[in-house]
């Protein structure tokens, strides 16, 4: 058998632990008992107490912020990439229209306008060229097609002068050949016959027979090669030189053709040529001017009459590494350099936390106190109210949402000065005559506004309606009197426990008193779960939490938070 002091320490550990969390539930459950029969502590002789107030009551905003001009010219550097600052004017200067502010470095940008004059002038020879190539091949172009459809007319003519003019020509030759022949052949027969009688008659030489005989016969020969002759010209030579003519024809009308295609491309191509050396030309010239105009605004002028303001003495970085503007800084594109006041109006600019959004609006009125105008107050009106969050302040603190707010300022504020820190109040309601408790008063048990009314040396909860508040005091609409004494420090314990264990239901009403015969284990502890020394200093440090804070102790509280100091209920 095993005793207890055989346990190895894990198990000793595990059995310790099972015996606290019992002990926890049944020190819960007994609370809820107890409070669930409206037996709550009545030592209210030393709770700190609040006559409810009946009188004016203000709502308003309060927020730190820092005077601008309401209207100012900012000067920014226009030079592309980063230069460097070489000559800048005094912070706080002022300056007639005209004087130079600022002159960055042109070192750089004076050698790439030299640079660029030589690209000019090539671009300007090459656009040159191309103008000129262009009025070149337009009239060899015209010289081309000419040439061509003076071949083709040629080639034409060729062909109608032999079909209609060589050709019957040399057919009539050949038939008058022909004929001749024929003629020739004739007598040349009728010599041989007639020589052939007188040869037998004995009147002639047998050579002179012969000799007529042979002419005879030249004569049949001739007729035949006549006759080949005009036959070699119809079916032969005439149809040969015809196809050779009518080719040279079609040949001549296609070069034409060719001939207009060509040029059309090289005209094309010329312009073409002439167009992209024109562009070029122009881009050049673009950029020659550009880099003029960058060297021009390297010296940076004053518009007007004012006083210089450095950009970098205005804004803060939110990297923590901003440094003054000075000479030999290097600068971007586009970054603001100086802040020139066109008016003597200022606005205020703050940043309202997102929990104040629902009371404020544009419009409202607003009192400005300057701290380096001590005893000085400004009025105002809300101008605008961003639509959302200030982007700097959520990457710095992604819990926190502000609200970047214009306040402007009546008047034309000549003492006030750029960048000078401020307090604005903005006004929500005046109420002339109204309830009003501390906010710390007021808890919510099971969603519903209540505060504890001290009576005979008891204190009862008591559900109250509220209306704004300012952060310190909340308006009563209706449950309380003036007179009436509450707590300052409610039985946050038994509103969380009410909320834990009862949502929805509504607080009782009735005097709750310890019984008559409880034991002292029985008897509750103080109100809240704590020592009128721990409620003292839970008073101490509420009253010195910002607003912030103590709606994130609200926000806490309400998800089932600790009911500590950071814990404690508020209106809402």
């Amino acid at each position: 058998m095993t005793t207890e002091t055989n346990l190895d320490p894990a198990n000793k550990r595990q059995r310790i632990l099972w015996l606290a969390v019992v002990s926890v539930c049944l020190l819960a459950l007994l609370g809820y008992l107890l409070l669930d029969s409206g037996d709550i502590s009545s030592d209210s002789a030393e709770m700190p107490t609040f006559a409810v107030a009946q009188g004016p009551l203000t709502i308003s905003v309060v927020e730190s912020g820092t005077i601008r001009p309401r209207e100012q010219i900012i000067l920014k550097n226009e030079v592309e990439g980063q230069t460097v600052i070489l000559f800048l004017i005094e912070e706080g200067t002022e300056v007639k229209t005209g004087e130079l502010l600022v002159e960055l470095d042109a070192s750089q940008l004076i050698d790439q306008r030299a640079n660029q004059q030589i690209q000019v002038i090539n671009a300007e020879a090459a656009f040159v060229n191309a103008r000129e190539n262009l009025a070149v091949v337009t009239s060899q172009a015209q010289a081309d097609i000419d040439k061509a459809a003076l071949d083709l007319q040629f080639a034409r003519q060729d062909l109608d002068q032999y079909r209609q003019g060589e050709y019957p020509k040399l057919e009539k030759e050949a038939q008058a050949t022909i004929t001749l022949a024929e003629e020739t052949l004739t007598n040349a027969r009728n010599t041989y016959d007639w020589s052939l009688k007188l040869f037998e008659e004995k009147y002639i030489a047998e050579a002179e027979l012969k000799k007529d005989e042979l002419s005879w016969q030249k004569s049949q020969i001739d007729l035949e090669l006549a006759r080949d002759e005009l036959n070699l010209l119809q079916n032969f030579t005439y149809k040969r030189r015809m196809a050779e003519l009518e080719s040279a024809a079609k040949q001549a009308e296609m070069a034409l053709e060719r001939v207009k295609r060509k040029v059309a491309a090289d005209v094309v191509q010329a312009e073409a040529k002439l167009k992209a050396s024109e562009a070029e030309f122009k881009q050049q010239q673009d950029k020659f001017a550009k880099i003029d105009n960058q060297i021009g605004k390297t010296k940076i002028y004053a518009p007007m009459d004012g006083t210089v303001i450095y950009a970098s003495s205005t804004k803060m970085s939110w990297r923590g590494n901003s440094e003054p503007m000075d000479e030999g800084q290097a600068v971007r594109e586009r970054q603001e350099l100086i802040y020139l006041p066109t008016t003597a109006s200022y606005d205020a600019e703050i940043k309202v936390h997102e929990s104040s959004l629902k009371k404020i609006r544009t419009g409202l009125p607003v009192q400005i106190s300057i701290d380096a105008l001590p005893g000085r107050t400004l009025s105002g009106r809300v101008a605008s109210i961003a639509p959302l969050p200030d982007a700097t302040s959520m990457f710095l603190n992604p819990d926190l949402k502000v609200y970047n707010t214009v306040i402007q300022i009546d008047g034309n504020g000549a003492e006030l000065r750029n960048g000078m820190s401020c307090r604005a109040e903005i006004i929500v309601e005046r109420f002339d005559n109204t309830f009003f408790v501390p906010l710390q008063a007021v808890l919510r048990v099971g969603g519903q506004p209540t505060v504890y009314v001290v009576k005979g040396g008891d204190f009862t909860s008591q559900a109250v309606k509220i209306g704004l508040d300012n952060n310190r005091m909340v308006q009563i609409l209706d449950g309380i009197a003036a007179g009436d004494e509450v707590l300052l420090t409610p039985p946050l314990a038994a509103a969380a426990t009410s909320e834990g264990t009862r949502p929805g239901n509504e607080p009782k009403a009735e005097t709750t008193s310890p019984p008559a015969a409880a034991s002292p284990a029985e008897t509750p502890r103080p109100a809240g779960g704590m020592t009128p020394e721990q409620r003292e200093q839970l008073r101490q440090r509420l009253e010195k939490m910002t607003p912030e804070e103590r709606e994130a102790f609200r926000a806490q509280r309400r998800a089932g938070g600790s009911t500590g100091p950071g814990g404690r209920g508020g209106a809402e």
